[in-house]
């Protein structure tokens, strides 16, 4: 397309007509090849103005220096297609970046096409972009370009157990930069009687300052009262917060009854939030572990033993059960076992709207170190629930993962050092329970995922960052690369490799549970709203870089769910149970049935695409769309995994251009929705 040509079509564009369809109309939000219904501002109604967020900001401002400003010189324009740029000043450098001749992924598609981001933001996407003087240029051939991961389960500077976790907020975020992780989730837990509130404000005052990338919060519901629930409401309504967090094990610390649990999800269904729970029995561990430590067992290995897998199966069984009572949707943190993702995958067959978080620990390790001979060893694989001593459970859940039975994946990081642990050195229900994972996540999931062959990029794209954006509303903000996201970006080297260890981690912690694993694939780049924070392998994390992203209630690819349920229509789940990028494609009950799907205007990123525009989209088993030539090398066959779901690299679709318009050999399709859902002003 000429220069003229663009110019032409984006003057249309912004006056509301898509050239090629007739009369003008309101034109729909784009990304990549997603449709989505036309919101405006939809963007900037994720903006992090809620009402509390002003107050601080005005704060901030008030106590700010005065700042002198610079006259810039005017820039000339210079073609990215040049291999030189003109010099690059520091300031320009960091507002100014172009990634080029990488192939770009989305949880959707796989694309070759440049990236140019300015001030924080991605403004453009194509081939031959016209870009500023002055702007740096990455040039990431042979690299996969991706949204930068979001750790959905972190717990910075926590005090538990008479201790408090090593990893600041600076420390922490820090070294979730350098595994290539952009925003991380962590949990506000209140005291038991404390205001939830005043905890929150606690939390913000920890981190606002510190973190080196954005973060948003959860908040845990640690007790029961008429005033908690008043302050549900205030969280989501003025302080950003979409989600809350249930514990169903540490009885008389923050456990809540059955009871009790009914009420938290029925107040989170009426706000339109997310309900997690911590699931385990806590009143079983309790009486195990009395009996264990009245029975002399008082090292490392007890705590395994008082917290079997069959306490965490049960704890998921009654949580799913009791948020189906009140339509609740339910979010089930750190799954550690087989049986709990079972539970998990049952749930949604009947229906439930349950989402599953595997770990980082989970994935990547096993509970035989439990059992090591040196007392630090063993106490520093310590967490709730535990890593399973099945050394087959990590790939079990990699293979859930990647069929679609589960759906995010986080690192519940939560480090203490060996003098720390030690507080526990005649009491194993003394140890702080807690291990590291913010930084290793990445590398663990696309090591034991892609490089094993049993996920995609694409799917750990989805894993690792699209499906938790799009749970707690933060998507497309977060978890894609489109024009008008956020610039929070990996470019990743599948073709180096690194071994994981405590020496050269960038954690406070004095251990690493995944020590001397060797990874496939290697962050090169990390870009922080358009920041390089990740240079080439470099760390350049700056402190208090990061901000606070509010996350909305009712976000929509959950509670579409509860409405379609609610409504009573004849539904199938959905592949993944989070349609890919808004487009919602129902599929048979044992998700093996696949399905076609055309998008309406799109628009062409490369020259590549633009010849290839008429090609289908193909919605596979495990919920990812596969294009044809999107992915390298050729299609290989696989059992089924032990997850019963077939192989994500498999595929039984052969496309064919001799007869593109042979429509017999098309799979058929019901559409809920027409592509991009239903219009709707509150969308977002």
């Amino acid at each position: 397309m000429s220069s003229d040509q663009g110019s032409q079509r984006r003057a249309a564009e912004e006056d509301g007509w898509i050239p090629g369809l007739g009369e003008r109309q309101p034109k729909p939000r784009q990304l990549g090849k997603a449709l989505f219904a036309h919101t405006p501002d939809a963007f900037e109604e994720k903006g992090l103005e809620m009402p509390s967020e002003r107050a601080r900001k005005q704060a901030q401002m008030a106590a700010a220096e005065p700042r002198t400003e610079v006259q810039e010189e005017p820039i000339e324009a210079l073609s990215a297609s040049e291999d030189q740029a003109l010099p690059i000043d520091s300031e320009s450098a960091q507002n100014r970046l172009l990634i080029k001749n990488g192939k770009v992924v989305n949880d959707d598609e796989m694309i070759d096409t440049d990236v140019y981001i300015e001030d924080g933001i991605i403004k453009e996407m194509g081939r031959n972009l016209t870009i500023p003087g002055g702007s740096r240029i990455i040039d990431a051939r042979g690299r996969y370009v991706m949204p930068g991961g979001i750790d959905t389960h972190t717990h910075m500077e926590l005090e538990m157990m008479g201790a408090k976790a090593v990893d600041d907020f600076y420390q922490g975020t820090k070294a979730a930069i350098a595994g290539g992780t952009t925003m991380i989730m962590d949990f506000v837990i209140p005291a038991k009687g404390e205001s939830l509130l005043e905890a929150y404000d606690k939390w913000r005052s920890l981190a606002d300052e510190k973190v080196c990338c954005d973060y948003a919060l959860h908040v845990a519901v640690t007790w029961w009262s008429d005033k908690v629930k008043e302050e549900m409401a205030l969280l989501c309504k003025e302080n950003g917060i979409n989600s809350f967090k249930m514990f169903m094990a540490y009885k008389d610390v923050f456990m809540l009854e059955d009871s009790e649990l009914y009420e938290v999800f029925e107040t989170c269904r009426e706000l339109g939030a997310v309900a997690q729970v911590h699931a385990e029995n806590g009143s079983v561990i309790a009486e195990n572990t009395r009996k264990l430590l009245a029975a002399g067992v008082t090292g490392p290995e007890g705590h395994a033993l008082s917290r079997p897998e069959e306490v965490e199966e049960e704890a998921v069984h009654r949580a799913a059960m009791i948020a189906g009572q009140v339509k609740c949707p339910l979010y089930v943190v750190h799954v550690m076992s087989k049986s709990a993702a079972d539970e998990v995958a049952n749930a949604r067959k009947k229906g439930l709207i349950v989402f599953g978080e595997p770990i980082a620990a989970s994935l990547g390790t096993d509970g035989s170190h439990i059992k090591h001979d040196c007392w630090r060893h063993a106490a520093g694989h310590i967490m709730s629930p535990p890593i399973r001593s099945d050394s087959t459970t990590g790939q079990y859940l990699m293979e859930m993962l990647a069929s679609g039975a589960l759906h995010t994946t986080g690192s519940d990081n939560c480090t203490f050092n060996e003098s720390q642990k030690a507080l526990g050195k005649d009491d194993f229900s003394k140890i702080p329970n807690g291990v590291n994972g913010v930084e290793d996540r990445m590398s663990v999931v696309w090591e034991k995922g892609v490089h094993s062959g049993l996920m995609d990029p694409k799917r750990f794209v989805a894993v690792t960052s699209s499906n938790a954006a799009k749970i707690f509303n933060i998507y497309p903000r977060k978890g894609c690369i489109a024009v008008g996201s956020d610039a929070d970006i990996v470019v990743w080297d599948p073709s180096k490799t690194r071994v994981i260890s405590a020496k050269t981690h960038h954690h406070a912690v004095d251990f690493n549970i995944f020590e001397g694993m060797e990874c496939h694939g290697v962050p090169e780049y990390v870009i922080v709203n358009g920041r390089v924070c990740v240079d080439e392998g470099d760390l350049k994390a700056v402190h208090g870089f990061g901000r606070f992203v509010p996350t909305p209630v009712n976000p929509p690819f959950v509670y579409q769910l509860v409405k379609d349920r609610d409504e009573n229509l004849k539904e199938k789940p959905y592949v993944d149970g989070i349609p890919p990028s808004g487009n919602a494609m129902p599929v048979s009950e044992d998700h093996m049935v696949s399905a076609t799907a055309h998008s309406l205007h799109k628009i062409s990123l490369n020259t590549s695409h633009e010849q290839n525009g008429s090609e289908d989209h193909i919605v596979l088993a495990a919920g990812t769309h596969e294009t044809p030539c999107s992915t390298p090398g050729d299609a290989h066959s696989r059992p089924l995994t032990k997850a019963g779901s077939r192989n994500l690299q498999d595929t039984t679709f052969s496309i064919s251009s001799e007869n593109p318009e042979d429509s017999t050999h098309r799979a058929s399709i019901r559409v809920k929705n027409p592509p991009g859902g239903k219009s709707s002003g509150s969308f977002w």
